[in-house]
């Protein structure tokens, strides 16, 4: 221990200059001053916030959506198997806070309605159509079957989900179908889909019994953010019961996601999401609403088709453990603590690797420096925890973790007194600056490519590029000009177009544009350096 400390804050001798021995108290300073704002910034990340409870021991709300898969499993997954352990410990959960909840297909889900019974919950059967007419008939017999067999537990059924919005059926093919399905069932029969496609397709509505409109402000087409997002449902929800009185309305998925990109204003958070549901559940209540909740349980799988966002909509995550969303404190970021305690051994682990300072300049600069690695690589592997799906993109994360991590032992060196292995490892670093000002430049110009192409589910590497850009814009490396420059051209004028696509109002689109700005000036910088 002794000897770590002497490495971290030397003490000044009579052989050190008056310079040397005035860096000491501003390096400690500059230090502390590190370390708390590490603690401001992961603990205000981190701290739990109080909202009016949704749900308790004594009061169940109405219904949640339900998908039976753990978190190593997909709907996509051949041989298609379900645990029915899995199931029954999901609606033993479920049925302590749900009076009832909704399912989406009948492949695989033949014994809901028995476990359901077992637990006194109710069930919204639904039949997955699609453009295969042979699976369509399938599911609608099932569903049938189900309906007529269990009419003490199945309060409704629903044929198809969103498939007007796929375009896997017609209109009419559907109508035709719940028509079908009327005729040979004794519980209400409805069809499911996002609110303007009831608008687009005026023959479904005389059909069902009951109108299931999805609302959704995350996915609108105009995004609309957490502090609008309860009126604009009000809204909808008032236009369609006025417009299709006498026949009921079910919201039958409404929600919000606790990770993710942001769209426009709509922000992805745990809080956001608590928000949204306890305030939702309020007014659903108060106007004597029926509704669903989307969803019970985070579903992985969804993020290869959606992004991270469609893997966290759930009311407990992929684990089953609770996210705080129905009652309690919540917390954006629970494991604060574990994010905290790591970024604080990087940040000693830098000035370790670092080394004394030799004047008052540098004595401030390095722990700045350390503190600011320290919280981007921190927030980086959070971004990765939650966002990287598959081997191609861990990969990624590690890659630009080992370059984060080289270009800030780099940074951290050049600013130290060296000898020994230090002045070794700084001359192998520098003599290779050139290729991380390459990497670093190649991974920002593929990331705003993908940004400025293909957006609507990526999310923003910004915390990746934050210690590359400072370190190589303060004291910038001699580079081959004809490549970086192409990269320096490609990030740059990436800028205004990704802004433009995300909409000004975006903070972290402003945020990727400002770390992108710094990063075309240290390409230019190296570009210029001779």
């Amino acid at each position: 221990m002794q000897v770590v400390l002497a490495a971290l804050f030397p003490q000044p001798d009579r052989s050190m200059s008056s310079t040397a021995r005035f860096a000491l108290p501003p390096y400690l300073f500059a230090c502390l001053l590190g370390l708390l704002a590490l603690a401001g910034l992961w603990y205000g990340l981190g701290k739990p916030v109080l909202l009016p409870d949704a749900a308790s021991a004594t009061h169940k709300l109405q219904c949640a959506s339900y998908t039976p898969f753990d978190k190593d499993q997909s709907p996509f997954d051949q041989p298609f198997t379900l645990r029915p352990e899995r199931i029954d410990a999901d609606l033993a959960l479920l049925s302590k806070r749900f009076e009832c909840i909704r399912t989406y297909s009948m492949t695989g889900l033949e014994d809901i309605p028995a476990i359901a019974r077992k637990y006194g919950l109710k069930v919204m059967l639904g039949a997955w159509v699609n453009g295969n007419p042979v699976d369509t008939d399938k599911e609608i017999r099932a569903l049938i079957a189900s309906a007529n067999a269990n009419p003490d537990v199945v309060r409704a059924v629903i044929v198809g989900n969103e498939t007007l919005l796929r375009k896997e059926v017609t209109g009419d093919r559907l109508a035709a179908l719940i028509g079908q399905v009327k005729s040979q069932v004794q519980v209400p029969v409805t069809y499911a889909d996002v609110w303007e496609f009831w608008l687009q397709h005026p023959q479904i509505a005389p059909a069902v019994d009951f109108l299931t409109i999805h609302l959704l402000p995350y996915w609108e087409d105009d995004p609309r953010g957490i502090d609008d997002a309860l009126a604009h449902v009000g809204e909808i929800r008032q236009v369609f019961g006025n417009k299709f009185a006498p026949k009921d309305i079910l919201i039958g998925e409404t929600g919000w996601p606790s990770e993710g990109r942001q769209r426009e204003t709509a922000v992805p958070s745990r809080v956001n999401e608590a928000r949204f549901i306890r305030g939702f559940v309020a007014m659903a209540e108060e106007h004597g609403w029926h509704y669903n909740l989307i969803e019970a349980f985070d579903q992985p799988w969804k993020r290869a088709s959606e992004g991270a966002v469609g893997g966290y909509w759930g009311l407990y995550d992929a684990d089953r453990q609770d996210k705080g969303v129905l009652e309690g404190p919540v917390s954006n970021l629970p494991f604060w603590p574990q994010w905290l305690v790591a970024s604080g051994v990087l940040f000693f682990a830098t000035l370790l690797v670092a080394g004394p300072v030799r004047n008052a300049r540098n004595a401030l600069a390095l722990p700045l420096l350390a503190a600011i690695g320290a919280a981007s690589i921190g927030l980086w592997g959070e971004l990765a925890r939650t966002n990287a799906r598959f081997v191609g993109e861990w990969t990624w994360v590690v890659l630009l973790t080992c370059l984060n991590l080289i270009v800030l032992a780099h940074g951290a060196l050049a600013l130290a007194a060296r000898d020994g292995w230090r002045q070794r490892a700084f001359a192998w670093l520098e003599a290779r600056g050139a290729w991380w000002v390459i990497a670093a430049g190649f991974a920002a110009a593929v990331s705003m490519l993908a940004l400025v192409f293909d957006p609507r589910y990526r999310s923003f590497p910004s915390a990746a590029f934050v210690v590359p850009a400072l370190v190589y814009l303060v004291r910038p490396v001699r580079v081959a000009r004809a490549e970086v420059a192409l990269l320096t051209l490609i990030v740059g004028a990436g800028i205004a177009p990704q802004l433009y696509r995300e909409g000004l109002v975006s903070e972290q689109a402003w945020i990727w544009a400002g770390v992108s700005v710094v990063m075309t000036a240290a390409l230019w910088r190296c570009l210029r350096t001779r």
